[in-house]
């Protein structure tokens, strides 16, 4: 599987409807976490724009959309943009390779 960073950014005008709808969308984050796809998450800080970043496990980017398409909140239309891209772990205990191999076949 790869590694996905998802973004989510939301509308000011979206926040009650986010509050709203929120349970469902914790919940339908934790039986990802659960089940081994979502492996970080949590909201950008308070002096950033409101948004979202999710670190997902898929096999594609089309199936991390296909996952994420099912997110309350986006069923919801609370989300102004999304994006998913692809994250090539280099440092960290995720890293596919150690980053000292990595450099060395880069060289």
């Amino acid at each position: 599987m790869a590694t996905f960073a998802v973004t989510y950014a939301y509308s000011d005008s979206t926040s009650a409807g986010r509050d709203t709808v929120r349970p469902a969308h914790v919940e339908f984050l934790k039986a990802q976490f659960d089940g081994g796809r979502l492996l970080k998450s949590g909201p950008f800080g308070p002096e950033e724009s409101p948004g979202a970043l999710l670190i997902i496990d898929g096999d594609t980017k089309a199936d991390v959309e296909a996952l994420m398409d099912q997110d309350p909140f986006h069923q919801a239309g609370l989300i102004e943009e999304r994006t998913v891209r692809q994250w090539n772990i280099f440092f960290g205990a995720d890293a596919a390779q150690p980053a000292a191999a990595q450099t060395a076949a880069q060289n």
